[in-house]
């Protein structure tokens, strides 16, 4: 992977591991679902009178919308509304790294290679051990259940730009922000209430100000436009993973500005994670260094 993709993957594990502690703030501010309406709305306007649409088939442009930003967003807000730690939601959000893999490899014939088995393997037992340490933290089975339907959203997400081929991810991003936000409204009426949207839109705070412009700007608008070209770049079964490293930022983000504690089990987890990330990113190098050294002897 060249030095410029693994710096964009880099600002995206980042942008994403803090984006946890914004939506925890977020949900504060506003209930989960106008939260949603708002973050895509201000996605797609008024960028889409300045971006083109992509050049791909409409059901492209409307499966992303309804994989990636819809369906992925209804159930982490709703999760983390409903009690799920934001750290711990990072965590259990990654298992669309393997949600990612196993559809890739049914639907787009995508190989799994040994160093990539090894790697996952290593990385879910860092995972495990990173969960190991949140003894002090209550984690409600319907947030984890929550959690992990956003992450088979976020992985269908990520078939659909693989089978898009070539496309802008600034278009396809703003064009497929286009369709969650009436959803979004309609299940903010249905649950939520007019009178709660209302009275949330008239007393909004600087903090949620600052709130919408991260999750719409930064780790929407940023984040999924990298993450999308490097889908684009390289194999999913090479990229998907990196994702794991998101996390360690989020879980680091909730410990020094939420107050969720990490335990010694946590830390050695994300030492974990990393090691597997590496023999998945580079096993291949070194098991192709290996035979030749062997063959040389």
């Amino acid at each position: 992977m060249p030095l410029k993709d693994v710096l964009a993957a880099m600002i995206v594990i980042m942008v994403w591991g803090a984006n946890f502690v914004v939506i925890k703030f977020g949900i504060d501010e506003f209930p989960p679902m106008l939260l949603g309406a708002l973050r895509f709305f201000f996605v797609a306007f008024p960028a889409i009178f300045f971006v083109p649409r992509p050049a791909v088939h409409w059901r492209y442009v409307v499966a992303y919308g309804a994989t990636i930003c819809l369906g992925q967003f209804v159930f982490l807000f709703l999760a983390i509304y409903l009690g799920m730690p934001a750290g711990l939601a990072s965590l259990v959000l990654q298992a669309q790294a393997f949600f990612t893999v196993a559809i890739a490899a049914l639907v787009l014939h995508e190989a799994i290679r040994a160093h990539h088995v090894l790697g996952m393997g290593l990385a879910v037992v860092g995972l495990v051990m990173l969960d190991a340490g949140a003894d002090s933290t209550a984690v409600p089975l319907v947030g984890f259940l929550l959690t992990l339907l956003a992450a088979f959203s976020w992985a269908g997400g990520n078939i659909v730009l693989k089978s898009a081929g070539q496309v802008r991810m600034l278009s396809m991003v703003v064009w497929g922000a286009l369709l969650p936000p009436i959803p979004f409204l309609l299940l903010s009426a249905a649950f939520e209430g007019p009178d709660r949207i209302v009275d949330s839109l008239a007393h909004f705070s600087w903090r949620g100000v600052g709130v919408v412009f991260y999750l719409s700007g930064v780790a929407t608008l940023v984040g999924y436009v990298l993450w999308g070209r490097l889908l684009a770049r390289h194999p999913v079964a090479r990229v998907a993973p990196l994702s794991l490293l998101i996390p360690v930022v989020g879980l680091l983000c909730a410990d020094w500005i939420l107050g969720e504690r990490l335990g010694l089990w946590q830390w050695l987890g994300g030492a974990v994670v990393l090691i597997g990330l590496m023999v998945n990113l580079f096993g291949a190098r070194w098991a192709a260094g290996l035979r030749q050294r062997l063959q040389r002897t």
